[in-house]
């Protein structure tokens, strides 16, 4: 009996644990739905109240709902929504959201029995870095910018951090975040090599890119600025075209540059080109009264391995032109002028005769011509006649000779 009421205490123990616990769960999810969940309590301390977490794409994340290892029956949800995406709950309450896409990100709140929130946590997710394209140019000798663009999505924000050696020693590259490029200010230019490192770094991990630079082949100024074109007057064949060093290269006469000047008529498909180290130059070869197409681009003069810069924009000029209207030319009342007897050719009979008597010795010649021919081939027909007669007597000659050799020869 001991035995039997023991065992029915336990069972009606047991089934009174299972009612609490769904009591508990259909209270909760009626506190959910009439939104009285106490958010304000002020007992959790702000740290499990709200966090950040980052996790992986298409991978398994985990979300804590406290640090205690007590096992108490909890529910999350989803930026305010019980429908939570794929997903497991182990027995000590944490969520585990299996291979997770887009979809997945947003604050998650695990909440007790009673409805109380126990923390929340927004999840971003993402990839870790990846390598970097790395591109630089060389302004000039003093100046050099690296930018770079990543070859991985990450989906999260990142920090980079980014240096520059010239082979002995490194200095700082200065970044520019939001830009995604670094600047370097007086690099050791006669250094045939540097190198670039630059470390991408988010919640996920960092990554290292490096990158080999050489300068003097890199080296590419700005375009020429202020270009002009202008005529020079009293010359409809000339141009003056002029120009200014690009605001980013040096003045110094240590750093020369060469300039590169082509031009051509409006509508041309080739160029003429010239080359000079001065900031003007005049054109002597212009095509009078067409507008010209001129562009310049500039390069290091010393320099031979460095890049010609972009052309500058294409400007259009026109010779000089004379716009002064010609005085007609005025005979004067008083001159006399002697009637010459000559009349129009072709107001004339006589004209009129010759034009046809040209028309009739055109014919007679034509026709000349071909009695020519028709002699011609008439001796020529009778020369083979004759040519071919004679040559037909001849083998009949030859024909009766040898019979009478044969007679001869047979004897009597």
């Amino acid at each position: 009996c001991v035995c039997v009421c023991v065992c029915v205490f336990s069972v009606v123990e047991g089934e009174k644990k299972i009612w609490v616990k769904l009591l508990g769960e259909a209270l909760q999810e009626q506190k959910w739905r009439e939104g009285k969940y106490y958010t304000e309590d002020e007992t959790i301390r702000k740290d499990k109240v709200s966090g950040e977490q980052y996790g992986r794409l298409e991978s398994n994340v985990t979300l804590a709902c406290n640090n205690s290892e007590i096992r108490l029956p909890v529910s999350w949800h989803l930026s305010h929504s019980a429908v939570l995406p794929w997903h497991q709950v182990t027995p000590n309450g944490s969520l585990v959201l299996l291979r997770v896409n887009h979809s997945a990100q947003g604050t998650y709140s695990c909440y007790d029995n009673s409805g109380r929130l126990l923390r929340s946590i927004k999840l971003r997710l993402g990839h870790p870095p990846g390598r970097l394209t790395i591109s630089c140019q060389v302004p000039n000798h003093t100046h050099v910018r690296c930018s770079w663009v990543e070859t991985v999505k990450t989906f999260l924000p990142a920090e980079y951090n980014a240096s520059f050696s010239n082979g002995k020693e490194w200095s700082p590259c200065i970044v520019d975040v939001t830009q995604k490029h670094c600047d370097v200010v007086h690099p050791a230019f006669w250094q045939p090599i540097h190198t670039l490192r630059i470390t991408e770094t988010n919640a996920l991990g960092s990554k290292n890119t490096t990158a080999s630079v050489k300068l003097h082949e890199l080296l590419k100024p700005d375009p020429p600025e202020s270009v002009l074109v202008k005529e020079l007057g009293g010359y409809p064949k000339k141009l003056l075209i002029s120009w200014r060093f690009p605001s980013s290269w040096p003045q110094h006469d240590a750093f020369p540059l060469i300039f590169h000047i082509r031009y051509r008529p409006q509508g041309s498909m080739f160029w003429s080109e010239i080359y000079s180290l001065d900031n003007s130059i005049v054109i002597w070869d212009a095509l009078a009264g067409h507008l010209h197409q001129v562009q310049v681009r500039t390069r290091d003069e010393i320099n031979a391995e460095s890049q010609w810069s972009e052309w500058s924009p294409l400007l259009l000029g026109r010779p000089w032109e004379d716009y002064t209207t010609p005085e007609p030319d005025v005979e004067p009342e008083d001159i006399f002028t002697l009637p010459t007897k000559s009349k129009p050719e072709a107001s004339t009979p006589k004209s009129r005769g010759s034009k046809h008597g040209d028309e009739g010795n055109l014919g007679l010649v034509i026709l000349l011509v071909l009695f020519s021919v028709v002699i011609l081939t008439t001796i020529f027909s009778l020369i083979f006649v004759v040519w071919m007669r004679q040559r037909r007597r001849d083998h009949a000659t030859k024909q009766e000779l040898t019979s009478m050799v044969k007679m001869k020869s047979i004897p009597i």
